[in-house]
């Protein structure tokens, strides 16, 4: 029996010995995927995503609006949206941009904002200074 014992004990042994480098590659693969994982390199793998990291509360300091940029009629498009309904009332959108050089698209957020305020008042597809 003990002569039994002793075989298996030297047929594991050596098996050890056999799938240690493997197992040390394998430590050695798992601590790099985890470093890459890290600086987002992950996520260029197919199908693979990249554990996130905790993300950190965003400190605000002073009474800020929390929008990020400059201020909501800050710029000068919207003054030069006005001179212009004010110089042609019953003007487009569409001409307005085109006299403006810009896309169509902006116009329809700046001139609700300015019907908004007061400034200016739609009638059917124009725009008329109040």
């Amino acid at each position: 029996m003990a002569d039994f014992v002793d075989q298996k004990l030297s047929e594991m042994e050596a098996r050890l010995n056999e799938l240690r480098p493997m197992v040390e590659e394998y430590d050695r693969l798992g601590a790099a995927v985890a470093a890459l994982s890290s600086v987002g390199a992950g996520s260029a793998r197919r199908g693979a995503k990249a554990p996130r990291a905790a993300k950190k509360p965003v400190r605000r300091s002073g009474a800020g609006s929390g929008r990020r940029g400059r201020p909501k009629g800050s710029g000068t498009r919207d003054k030069e949206a006005l001179a212009l309904v004010t110089a042609t009332p019953g003007v487009t959108i569409p001409e307005i941009a085109n006299e403006m050089g810009i896309k169509q698209n902006y116009l329809y957020r700046v001139l609700p904002s300015l019907e908004k305020a007061g400034l200016v008042r739609k009638k059917g597809r124009g725009w008329y200074p109040r």
